[in-house]
Protein backbone atom coordinates (compact mmCIF):
# COMPACT_ATOMS: atom_id res chain seq x y z
CA UNK A 1 0.00 0.00 0.00
CA UNK A 2 1.19 3.52 -0.87
CA UNK A 3 -0.22 6.75 0.54
CA UNK A 4 0.27 9.99 -1.41
CA UNK A 5 1.01 12.03 1.68
CA UNK A 6 2.53 15.51 1.01
CA UNK A 7 6.22 15.53 1.91
CA UNK A 8 6.62 11.75 1.81
CA UNK A 9 9.21 10.04 -0.39
CA UNK A 10 6.62 8.85 -2.89
CA UNK A 11 4.99 12.29 -3.02
CA UNK A 12 8.35 13.98 -3.69
CA UNK A 13 9.26 11.47 -6.39
CA UNK A 14 5.91 11.81 -8.16
CA UNK A 15 6.10 15.60 -7.87
CA UNK A 16 9.49 15.69 -9.62
CA UNK A 17 8.34 13.27 -12.32
CA UNK A 18 5.17 15.29 -12.91
CA UNK A 19 7.33 18.34 -13.65
CA UNK A 20 10.48 16.90 -15.24
CA UNK A 21 9.10 13.82 -16.99
CA UNK A 22 11.94 11.54 -15.95
CA UNK A 23 14.58 11.32 -13.24
CA UNK A 24 18.08 9.75 -13.15
CA UNK A 25 18.24 6.71 -10.87
CA UNK A 26 21.77 7.66 -9.79
CA UNK A 27 20.50 10.93 -8.28
CA UNK A 28 17.78 9.61 -5.97
CA UNK A 29 19.80 10.87 -3.01
CA UNK A 30 18.72 14.40 -3.96
CA UNK A 31 15.18 13.52 -2.88
CA UNK A 32 16.07 12.01 0.49
CA UNK A 33 17.69 8.79 1.65
CA UNK A 34 19.13 7.19 -1.47
CA UNK A 35 18.83 3.66 -0.09
CA UNK A 36 15.23 4.19 1.00
CA UNK A 37 14.27 5.66 -2.36
CA UNK A 38 15.92 2.84 -4.29
CA UNK A 39 13.82 0.34 -2.36
CA UNK A 40 10.74 2.48 -2.96
CA UNK A 41 11.37 2.59 -6.72
CA UNK A 42 11.62 -1.22 -6.80
CA UNK A 43 8.28 -1.46 -4.95
CA UNK A 44 6.58 1.00 -7.26
CA UNK A 45 7.59 -1.04 -10.31
CA UNK A 46 5.02 -3.58 -9.08
CA UNK A 47 1.26 -2.99 -8.68
CA UNK A 48 0.45 -1.19 -5.41
CA UNK A 49 -2.77 -0.10 -3.77
CA UNK A 50 -2.66 3.69 -3.73
CA UNK A 51 -4.48 5.83 -1.19
CA UNK A 52 -5.09 9.55 -0.80
CA UNK A 53 -3.79 11.44 2.27
CA UNK A 54 -7.28 11.02 3.79
CA UNK A 55 -7.07 7.24 3.36
CA UNK A 56 -9.42 6.85 0.39
CA UNK A 57 -8.44 4.06 -1.99
CA UNK A 58 -7.57 5.48 -5.41
CA UNK A 59 -6.96 2.12 -7.06
CA UNK A 60 -4.16 -0.34 -7.75
CA UNK A 61 -1.40 0.92 -10.01
CA UNK A 62 2.05 0.13 -11.24
CA UNK A 63 3.47 3.62 -10.76
CA UNK A 64 6.98 3.56 -12.21
CA UNK A 65 8.98 2.15 -15.07
CA UNK A 66 12.80 2.04 -15.04
CA UNK A 67 14.96 1.61 -18.14
CA UNK A 68 18.55 2.07 -19.29
CA UNK A 69 21.86 1.26 -17.66
CA UNK A 70 24.37 3.07 -15.50
CA UNK A 71 24.21 6.87 -15.98
CA UNK A 72 21.39 6.45 -18.53
CA UNK A 73 19.18 4.57 -16.07
CA UNK A 74 16.01 6.64 -15.97
CA UNK A 75 12.78 6.59 -13.97
CA UNK A 76 9.44 7.55 -15.51
CA UNK A 77 5.80 7.36 -14.58
CA UNK A 78 3.85 4.45 -16.02
CA UNK A 79 1.28 5.56 -18.53
CA UNK A 80 -1.46 3.74 -16.63
CA UNK A 81 -0.65 5.69 -13.46
CA UNK A 82 -0.98 9.14 -15.01
CA UNK A 83 -4.53 9.66 -13.61
CA UNK A 84 -2.93 9.75 -10.14
CA UNK A 85 -1.36 13.09 -11.05
CA UNK A 86 -4.75 14.68 -10.49
CA UNK A 87 -4.38 13.71 -6.84
CA UNK A 88 -1.27 15.88 -6.66
CA UNK A 89 -2.91 18.89 -8.30
CA UNK A 90 -5.98 19.40 -10.53
CA UNK A 91 -3.82 20.74 -13.38
CA UNK A 92 -0.95 18.25 -13.03
CA UNK A 93 -2.19 15.72 -15.59
CA UNK A 94 -3.06 18.19 -18.35
CA UNK A 95 0.24 20.02 -17.84
CA UNK A 96 2.19 16.74 -17.98
CA UNK A 97 0.54 15.67 -21.23
CA UNK A 98 1.07 19.09 -22.78
CA UNK A 99 4.74 19.24 -21.77
CA UNK A 100 5.70 15.71 -22.74
CA UNK A 101 3.80 15.11 -25.94
CA UNK A 102 1.08 12.84 -24.61
CA UNK A 103 3.65 10.49 -23.02
CA UNK A 104 6.25 10.33 -25.77
CA UNK A 105 9.89 10.28 -24.64
CA UNK A 106 12.98 10.22 -26.84
CA UNK A 107 15.53 7.45 -26.29
CA UNK A 108 18.27 9.65 -27.75
CA UNK A 109 21.09 9.91 -25.19
CA UNK A 110 21.36 13.69 -25.53
CA UNK A 111 17.64 14.13 -24.81
CA UNK A 112 17.76 11.78 -21.82
CA UNK A 113 20.79 13.54 -20.32
CA UNK A 114 19.16 16.91 -20.92
CA UNK A 115 16.04 15.82 -19.05
CA UNK A 116 18.20 14.46 -16.24
CA UNK A 117 19.99 17.81 -15.85
CA UNK A 118 16.67 19.61 -15.52
CA UNK A 119 15.30 16.99 -13.11
CA UNK A 120 18.33 17.27 -10.81
CA UNK A 121 18.10 21.06 -10.73
CA UNK A 122 14.42 20.78 -9.93
CA UNK A 123 15.09 18.27 -7.13
CA UNK A 124 17.68 20.55 -5.52
CA UNK A 125 15.31 23.50 -5.57
CA UNK A 126 12.51 21.35 -4.16
CA UNK A 127 14.78 20.18 -1.35
CA UNK A 128 15.69 23.79 -0.56
CA UNK A 129 12.01 24.73 -0.25
CA UNK A 130 11.19 26.36 -3.59
CA UNK A 131 7.94 25.79 -5.49
CA UNK A 132 8.91 23.74 -8.53
CA UNK A 133 5.62 22.46 -9.95
CA UNK A 134 4.90 24.19 -13.31
CA UNK A 135 1.15 23.69 -12.86
CA UNK A 136 1.24 25.57 -9.53
CA UNK A 137 3.06 28.59 -10.95
CA UNK A 138 1.53 31.45 -12.94
CA UNK A 139 2.89 31.56 -16.51
CA UNK A 140 5.48 34.22 -17.26
CA UNK A 141 4.76 36.91 -19.85
CA UNK A 142 6.47 39.71 -21.78
CA UNK A 143 3.57 42.07 -22.45
CA UNK A 144 3.71 44.43 -19.48
CA UNK A 145 5.50 45.06 -16.19
CA UNK A 146 3.55 43.44 -13.34
CA UNK A 147 4.14 41.13 -10.40
CA UNK A 148 3.57 37.63 -11.72
CA UNK A 149 5.91 35.37 -9.78
CA UNK A 150 5.02 34.50 -6.16
CA UNK A 151 6.71 36.26 -3.24
CA UNK A 152 8.27 32.99 -2.10
CA UNK A 153 11.09 31.21 -4.04
CA UNK A 154 9.96 29.37 -7.18
CA UNK A 155 11.74 27.47 -9.94
CA UNK A 156 10.62 27.68 -13.57
CA UNK A 157 12.04 24.85 -15.68
CA UNK A 158 13.82 25.74 -18.92
CA UNK A 159 11.05 24.34 -21.09
CA UNK A 160 8.67 26.96 -19.67
CA UNK A 161 11.19 29.73 -20.31
CA UNK A 162 12.30 28.74 -23.79
CA UNK A 163 8.79 28.18 -25.13
CA UNK A 164 7.45 31.50 -23.93
CA UNK A 165 7.52 32.61 -27.54
CA UNK A 166 9.13 31.31 -30.73
CA UNK A 167 11.65 34.16 -30.94
CA UNK A 168 13.16 33.40 -27.55
CA UNK A 169 13.13 29.67 -28.25
CA UNK A 170 15.31 30.21 -31.31
CA UNK A 171 17.77 32.22 -29.21
CA UNK A 172 18.06 29.90 -26.22
CA UNK A 173 17.11 26.38 -27.33
CA UNK A 174 20.72 25.18 -27.58
CA UNK A 175 21.99 26.67 -24.31
CA UNK A 176 22.65 24.66 -21.13
CA UNK A 177 20.08 26.54 -19.04
CA UNK A 178 17.98 24.16 -16.93
CA UNK A 179 15.70 26.78 -15.42
CA UNK A 180 15.39 30.02 -13.49
CA UNK A 181 15.03 30.33 -9.73
CA UNK A 182 13.10 33.43 -8.69
CA UNK A 183 13.66 34.70 -5.14
CA UNK A 184 12.33 37.91 -3.52
CA UNK A 185 15.16 40.10 -4.86
CA UNK A 186 17.22 37.87 -7.20
CA UNK A 187 16.65 35.82 -10.33
CA UNK A 188 19.17 32.99 -10.71
CA UNK A 189 19.90 31.34 -14.04
CA UNK A 190 20.38 27.66 -13.18
CA UNK A 191 22.92 25.45 -14.98
CA UNK A 192 23.85 21.83 -14.26
CA UNK A 193 27.35 20.63 -15.16
CA UNK A 194 26.76 17.22 -13.54
CA UNK A 195 30.10 15.35 -13.70
CA UNK A 196 31.79 17.23 -16.52
CA UNK A 197 33.33 20.64 -17.07
CA UNK A 198 30.73 23.23 -17.98
CA UNK A 199 30.93 24.29 -21.64
CA UNK A 200 29.35 27.68 -22.29
CA UNK A 201 27.66 28.25 -25.62
CA UNK A 202 29.18 31.63 -26.43
CA UNK A 203 26.65 34.21 -27.56
CA UNK A 204 23.80 31.83 -26.78
CA UNK A 205 24.44 32.29 -23.05
CA UNK A 206 24.58 36.07 -23.48
CA UNK A 207 21.17 35.92 -25.16
CA UNK A 208 19.88 33.71 -22.37
CA UNK A 209 21.09 36.16 -19.71
CA UNK A 210 19.39 39.04 -21.55
CA UNK A 211 16.21 36.98 -21.93
CA UNK A 212 16.13 36.26 -18.18
CA UNK A 213 16.78 39.91 -17.37
CA UNK A 214 13.72 40.88 -19.40
CA UNK A 215 11.59 38.18 -17.76
CA UNK A 216 12.75 39.18 -14.28
CA UNK A 217 12.04 42.85 -14.96
CA UNK A 218 8.56 42.30 -16.36
CA UNK A 219 7.40 39.55 -14.01
CA UNK A 220 9.19 40.13 -10.71
CA UNK A 221 10.42 43.74 -10.64
CA UNK A 222 14.04 42.53 -10.58
CA UNK A 223 16.16 44.86 -12.75
CA UNK A 224 19.02 42.50 -13.62
CA UNK A 225 19.62 38.73 -13.85
CA UNK A 226 23.32 38.84 -13.04
CA UNK A 227 23.42 35.75 -10.82
CA UNK A 228 23.70 32.11 -11.87
CA UNK A 229 23.77 28.81 -10.03
CA UNK A 230 26.15 26.16 -11.36
CA UNK A 231 25.35 22.67 -10.09
CA UNK A 232 27.95 19.91 -10.12
CA UNK A 233 28.51 16.46 -8.68
CA UNK A 234 31.60 17.43 -6.65
CA UNK A 235 33.89 20.37 -5.88
CA UNK A 236 36.44 19.14 -8.43
CA UNK A 237 34.00 20.15 -11.17
CA UNK A 238 34.19 23.73 -9.91
CA UNK A 239 37.98 23.64 -9.99
CA UNK A 240 38.13 22.18 -13.50
CA UNK A 241 35.59 24.74 -14.73
CA UNK A 242 37.75 27.60 -13.45
CA UNK A 243 40.96 26.15 -14.86
CA UNK A 244 39.28 25.59 -18.23
CA UNK A 245 38.01 29.18 -18.30
CA UNK A 246 41.58 30.42 -17.92
CA UNK A 247 42.33 28.91 -21.34
CA UNK A 248 39.62 30.90 -23.09
CA UNK A 249 40.88 32.86 -26.09
CA UNK A 250 37.79 35.08 -26.17
CA UNK A 251 37.54 36.76 -22.80
CA UNK A 252 34.21 38.39 -23.66
CA UNK A 253 32.59 34.93 -23.88
CA UNK A 254 34.00 33.64 -20.60
CA UNK A 255 31.34 32.66 -18.06
CA UNK A 256 32.25 35.38 -15.53
CA UNK A 257 31.62 38.00 -18.21
CA UNK A 258 28.13 36.61 -18.88
CA UNK A 259 27.11 36.47 -15.21
CA UNK A 260 28.86 38.65 -12.61
CA UNK A 261 28.10 36.12 -9.88
CA UNK A 262 28.11 32.34 -10.34
CA UNK A 263 27.43 30.32 -7.22
CA UNK A 264 28.69 26.74 -7.34
CA UNK A 265 26.29 24.29 -5.67
CA UNK A 266 27.41 20.69 -5.09
CA UNK A 267 24.61 18.21 -5.76
CA UNK A 268 24.32 16.78 -2.26
CA UNK A 269 22.84 17.66 1.12
CA UNK A 270 25.42 20.41 1.67
CA UNK A 271 24.44 21.99 -1.64
CA UNK A 272 20.76 21.93 -0.72
CA UNK A 273 21.54 23.64 2.58
CA UNK A 274 23.65 26.29 0.83
CA UNK A 275 20.91 26.88 -1.71
CA UNK A 276 18.43 27.39 1.13
CA UNK A 277 20.63 30.26 2.35
CA UNK A 278 20.85 31.81 -1.11
CA UNK A 279 17.05 31.89 -1.28
CA UNK A 280 16.75 34.12 1.81
CA UNK A 281 15.77 37.78 1.28
CA UNK A 282 18.87 40.00 1.25
CA UNK A 283 20.99 36.93 2.03
CA UNK A 284 24.33 38.58 1.24
CA UNK A 285 23.98 41.31 3.84
CA UNK A 286 22.61 38.83 6.36
CA UNK A 287 25.53 36.48 5.78
CA UNK A 288 28.20 39.17 6.00
CA UNK A 289 26.64 40.63 9.15
CA UNK A 290 26.79 37.21 10.77
CA UNK A 291 30.26 36.31 9.51
CA UNK A 292 32.14 39.49 10.41
CA UNK A 293 32.10 41.84 13.43
CA UNK A 294 30.97 45.36 12.44
CA UNK A 295 34.47 46.81 12.85
CA UNK A 296 35.84 44.42 10.21
CA UNK A 297 33.36 45.41 7.52
CA UNK A 298 34.55 47.68 4.70
CA UNK A 299 32.80 51.05 4.57
CA UNK A 300 33.89 51.92 1.03
CA UNK A 301 34.35 49.78 -2.11
CA UNK A 302 37.85 48.62 -3.06
CA UNK A 303 39.46 47.65 -6.34
CA UNK A 304 39.76 44.06 -5.12
CA UNK A 305 37.12 41.46 -4.42
CA UNK A 306 36.86 41.51 -0.62
CA UNK A 307 34.25 41.88 2.12
CA UNK A 308 36.20 42.70 5.29
CA UNK A 309 39.58 43.79 6.63
CA UNK A 310 41.47 42.83 9.77
CA UNK A 311 44.93 43.92 10.86
CA UNK A 312 45.96 44.85 7.33
CA UNK A 313 44.64 41.62 5.77
CA UNK A 314 41.76 41.65 3.31
CA UNK A 315 39.08 38.96 3.63
CA UNK A 316 36.74 37.53 1.00
CA UNK A 317 33.68 35.52 2.00
CA UNK A 318 33.27 32.43 -0.20
CA UNK A 319 30.35 31.20 1.88
CA UNK A 320 28.08 31.85 -1.11
CA UNK A 321 30.22 29.67 -3.40
CA UNK A 322 30.69 32.51 -5.92
CA UNK A 323 33.38 31.26 -8.32
CA UNK A 324 33.15 34.32 -10.59
CA UNK A 325 34.58 36.45 -7.78
CA UNK A 326 37.46 34.00 -7.45
CA UNK A 327 38.43 34.59 -11.09
CA UNK A 328 38.60 38.33 -10.51
CA UNK A 329 40.43 37.83 -7.20
CA UNK A 330 43.16 35.64 -8.68
CA UNK A 331 43.81 38.19 -11.39
CA UNK A 332 44.11 40.96 -8.78
CA UNK A 333 46.42 38.92 -6.54
CA UNK A 334 48.98 38.77 -9.35
CA UNK A 335 49.61 42.50 -8.90
CA UNK A 336 49.64 42.91 -5.12
CA UNK A 337 51.37 41.53 -2.04
CA UNK A 338 48.58 42.45 0.40
CA UNK A 339 47.86 39.55 2.80
CA UNK A 340 44.57 37.90 1.88
CA UNK A 341 42.20 35.52 3.62
CA UNK A 342 39.15 33.61 2.40
CA UNK A 343 36.29 32.58 4.65
CA UNK A 344 34.86 29.23 3.58
CA UNK A 345 33.23 25.98 4.63
CA UNK A 346 35.49 22.95 5.28
CA UNK A 347 34.24 21.17 2.17
CA UNK A 348 35.36 24.12 -0.01
CA UNK A 349 38.96 24.23 1.28
CA UNK A 350 40.59 21.71 -1.06
CA UNK A 351 38.97 23.38 -4.07
CA UNK A 352 40.13 26.87 -3.01
CA UNK A 353 43.65 25.65 -2.33
CA UNK A 354 43.72 23.98 -5.75
CA UNK A 355 42.74 27.21 -7.50
CA UNK A 356 44.50 29.89 -5.44
CA UNK A 357 47.36 27.89 -3.96
CA UNK A 358 49.20 29.23 -0.92
CA UNK A 359 48.68 32.86 -1.90
CA UNK A 360 45.69 33.12 0.46
CA UNK A 361 44.99 31.88 3.96
CA UNK A 362 41.79 29.89 4.42
CA UNK A 363 39.53 30.38 7.45
CA UNK A 364 36.84 27.74 7.90
CA UNK A 365 33.48 28.01 9.65
CA UNK A 366 30.80 25.41 10.21
CA UNK A 367 27.72 25.49 7.97
CA UNK A 368 25.49 24.57 10.89
CA UNK A 369 26.67 27.58 12.87
CA UNK A 370 25.86 29.88 9.96
CA UNK A 371 22.41 28.33 9.55
CA UNK A 372 21.73 28.83 13.24
CA UNK A 373 22.78 32.47 13.10
CA UNK A 374 20.54 33.04 10.08
CA UNK A 375 17.58 31.45 11.84
CA UNK A 376 17.41 28.40 9.57
CA UNK A 377 17.82 26.02 12.52
CA UNK A 378 16.97 26.39 16.18
CA UNK A 379 20.24 26.94 17.94
CA UNK A 380 22.11 29.67 19.76
CA UNK A 381 25.24 31.12 18.22
CA UNK A 382 27.44 34.17 18.54
CA UNK A 383 26.96 37.06 16.10
CA UNK A 384 30.55 37.13 14.84
CA UNK A 385 31.61 33.69 13.58
CA UNK A 386 35.13 34.84 12.77
CA UNK A 387 35.92 36.08 16.26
Amino acid sequence: MVTLRPGSHVWRLLTVLSAAGEFPAQSLHLLGSGRTLEKLVHRLELPQEVRSPAGAVLGTYKLLTVSGRRERRTIRLCKGALPLLQSLHPAALSNYLAMYGAYRFSSNDAHVQRNHRVAEALALCLGAGAEVRPYSLPPLQKQEIRQVVPDSPCFYIARSLKRLDSTEMNKTIFTRLTGALFCPDICYAVYNARGSVMKWSGMGEFKTANHLTELARMNAGIPQAGHALLLGECMDIALQTLLESDKSKRMELRFDRIYQHIHYIPMNELGIRLLRILMLPDWNEQMLSVAFPPEWRLLTPTSMECDAQRDGSLILSHLDGDIARLVRLRQALENTQIPFEILCFPWQSAFLHGYLGSRVQLREIDLGMLESALGLVTSETDAGLCE
